[in-house]
């Protein structure tokens, strides 16, 4: 019945605006079949500073948000889908993870600072791997940028193998303006996909004040059964939220941008499966929650100098977070054991930089930057009321057998600098330095714990003792290091610019909130280790991007060459799997990027992109295989080979009606889940080892534009794929894979005024 209702509201939709003649047209319709169009040519602001992209020394991909509403992309996989040397890692709502140029252990990360930064305008949103990352909406962005290679100089930790930046749309401050956009979708034959986003724009003061309020809603109905949970299509998300932008301009020279925005992701349960229970199953003592709720404040201050712009961007956030997991899956499932985690983040985000204006010999920027965030997390850790009553456990004040409250403070302060010169029209040199401060603490606030595992393991009933767990401040892990960048930029005509550069890329320290513990199961089992300093990374790379036939033809090229040393990884305790992160040896990583895009025919434009990549451990003493599982020679977690295919046709079906049509085949080659043996039993092949599928997936749409009005009727994995994309790393998870959503047909109908 809903297929038919959707096929139904398809055809309508496609059909009205076809056939409706506009009483009132405030927009010119597209004339892309009528006129020779050359490929936009994206400014950026990668470097601090707007700039042609095709000027800018590094590996970087664009999108505007008319790229985003063409090729139908919503989210983070729509973003990974056309980048090259970019795989997202994501097995349910808000459990992302990307990774660039092959720099990854595992696709989890937990414990660990992201290899790649995530910023929402100035604020870095990607923290560690077992905390929910959010899937931000990508609607009203003036643009998203993703920057491939280490960007420490300019964006600090984190962005060890790249950095991408979703920049929010200003208001404009002299015409009023409104988009509105709806998105109806079935996946399968009864799962019912429901956006909606609305923006509004409005001056108050005409060249001087203007608010837009931009503002979304998101039910989708879910795809799995919880064979557990009895719950069908229990993957179900609910996300809603917007943002408010007041931007006021007092002087010609001065502008000042306040900024609210809140989102709110409630995923109802994982989207991970167990295939051995058959197609879209899976199975957890209750859902499985990775949920969030970000909530922003930013104010950035503009003011243009005689040749050079202040910025002031100051930015206060708070996210509250749930990680409840069933951790059964450790134990093959024979007692009752899950985590229930309750994460809230404080963040405090500070940069002042100034910047030349360009056109002189000298370009440069010079800038500061502060970081403080605290990141409390309640840990419970729960048997069930069923089970402790069969087995007559007692004691327990709840079904929460430990309890512990912990929160890491840490700071990061740096100065930045980056100095471009110009040696004439063809030839220029780059050259960065950042120096960052960082620091790390913990804190245990208390808590209790119990033997709830020694009973359930060995069949022990009777009461329970409460032990307290004391305060206790752990060891504050600083670090200090200067990154670096330096190229040489030579434009060998018109239509080509080539460039060579050397970067560099670190993380920040890692304190193990369970250092020195013990395991309560094993007491031969490892001891967890103090933690893991700083890892390195420089990145070699050559560069060309080149521009011909009047802009009908483009190439972005890159080779790079990458030495990872100290590298920070997350291991396992085999007995009660408790994570930890420590530090082993070296790997290389080593490959080439492209993105062609061509305009052969009116009306037709093609793009290709990919990568293929080369990542393995190269240097690991015996001491940190044993801790890690890792083995020399083995490949991190990449594939070797990525890319995309995207074509795009406009044509006139009528004097005042465009259409277009689109599709695209993305592949990503198979990679490794993780290192392949056991931590802490380095002969032993890990049982939560594996590799992902090597798959391939098609998304087609049909559309037509009248007016101010859009409407695309589109298909995403076409050919419904089911292949796995994911293996989590860690035996707790019974359902441990992620794989493609199934076939999602809709419509999606935009008006812009």
């Amino acid at each position: 019945m809903r297929a038919k209702l959707l096929a139904s509201a398809c055809a309508v939709a496609l059909t009205t605006i076809s056939t409706h003649v506009l009483a009132q047209e405030t927009a010119p319709t597209r004339k892309a079949a009528t006129q020779e169009d050359a490929l936009q040519e994206i400014i950026v602001t990668a470097t601090r500073r707007a700039q042609n992209i095709s000027e800018v020394p590094l590996s970087i991909t664009a999108f505007s948000q008319e790229d985003l509403n063409i090729k139908g992309v919503v989210g983070y996989e729509g973003l990974a889908r056309e980048t090259p040397g970019v795989v997202l890692n994501k097995p349910s709502a808000n459990f992302n993870n990307f990774t660039a140029r092959g720099i990854a252990t595992n696709g989890y990360g937990a414990n660990l600072q992201s290899t790649v930064a995530v910023y929402i305008d100035e604020l870095p949103i990607s923290t560690i791997g077992n905390t929910t990352v959010l899937d931000p909406t990508l609607f009203d962005v003036e643009r998203v940028e993703f920057l491939r290679g280490p960007q420490g100089t300019l964006f600090g930790s984190g962005s060890l193998s790249g950095a991408m930046r979703i920049l929010t749309k200003s208001p404009d401050l002299r015409k009023f303006d409104a988009a509105a956009q709806t998105d109806f979708g079935l996946t399968g034959s009864d799962s019912l996909r429901q956006r909606y986003n609305l923006m509004l724009n409005t001056p108050l003061v005409e060249d001087e004040l203007a608010l837009r309020v931009v503002g979304f809603y998101r039910h989708e109905e879910g795809y799995l059964d919880n064979v557990g949970t009895g719950i069908h299509n229990s993957n179900t998300l609910e996300s809603w939220g917007g943002r408010a932008i007041l931007q006021w301009k007092p002087a010609e020279q001065m502008s000042v941008r306040l900024l609210a925005s809140r989102e709110d992701s409630n995923p109802r349960d994982s989207s991970m499966t167990s295939p051995s229970l058959g197609r879209e199953k899976r199975i957890s003592d209750r859902p499985d929650l990775y949920s969030g709720v970000l909530t922003t404040y930013n104010a950035t201050i503009d003011y243009q100098f005689d040749g050079a712009k202040l910025t002031s961007s100051s930015t206060y956030s708070t996210f509250d977070q749930k990680f409840h997991v069933d951790l059964a899956g450790t134990f093959g499932g024979a007692i009752a054991f899950g985590l229930d985690a309750n994460g809230y983040q404080d963040t405090f985000v500070e940069e002042v930089r100034l910047a030349s204006d360009p056109g002189g010999d000298w370009d440069w920027t010079i800038g500061g930057f502060f970081l403080d965030r605290r990141h409390d997390v309640d840990y419970f850790y729960r048997s069930s009321p069923e089970f402790l009553a069969a087995r007559r456990i007692t004691g327990l004040p709840d079904e929460y057998y430990q309890r512990q409250y912990v929160h890491t403070i840490s700071h990061e302060l740096a100065g930045f600098g980056e100095l471009t010169y110009h040696v004439n029209e063809k030839f220029w040199l780059t050259g960065g330095l950042r120096y960052g401060r960082l620091d790390a603490q913990g804190f245990t606030e208390g808590g209790y714990n119990s033997a709830y595992l020694t009973y359930a393991l060995t069949g022990q009933s009777g009461p329970l003792a409460m032990v307290p767990i004391p305060a206790a401040t752990g060891v504050k892990a600083k670090g200090s290091k200067p990154s670096y960048k330096v190229s040489a930029s030579y434009r060998a005509s018109e239509a080509i610019t080539t460039y060579a550069s050397v970067s560099t890329g670190f993380r920040a320290p890692v304190v193990n909130a369970y250092a020195g513990r013990p395991s309560v199961v094993n007491a031969n089992d490892l001891i967890i280790p103090y933690g893991a300093s700083s890892d390195d990374l420089t990145n070699y790379e050559l560069g060309l991007k080149g521009r011909w036939l009047n802009g009908k033809l483009t190439a972005h090229l890159a080779a790079y060459y990458i030495d990872w040393k100290n590298i920070q990884i997350q291991a396992n305790r085999t007995s009660d799997s408790v994570q930890f992160a420590t530090n082993i040896g070296a790997a290389r990583s080593k490959g080439i990027e492209f993105e062609i895009a061509a305009v052969p025919a009116t009306g037709l434009t093609i793009g290709l992109n990919g990568s293929v990549n080369t990542a393995k451990v190269t240097k690991l003493s015996a001491a940190e295989a044993a801790i890690s599982g890792a083995v020399e020679g083995a490949r991190l977690s990449s594939p070797r080979f990525q890319g995309s295919v995207f074509a795009q046709y406009w044509f006139n079906l009528a004097p005042e009606l465009d259409a277009f049509t689109t599709a695209n085949w993305q592949h990503v080659g198979s990679f490794p889940s993780s290192f392949p043996n056991v931590p802490g039993a380095p002969n032993r092949v890990s049982p939560t080892y594996g590799k992902t599928d090597s798959y391939s997936n098609v998304n087609a749409s049909f559309g037509v534009t009248k007016g101010n009005w859009t409407a695309t009727a589109y298909v995403e994995n076409l050919f419904d794929d089911h292949s796995i994309t994911y293996i989590h790393p860690e035996a707790f998870m019974a359902s441990r894979f992620g794989t493609m959503r199934p076939r999602t047909a809709g419509i999606r109908i935009g008006y812009e005024y």
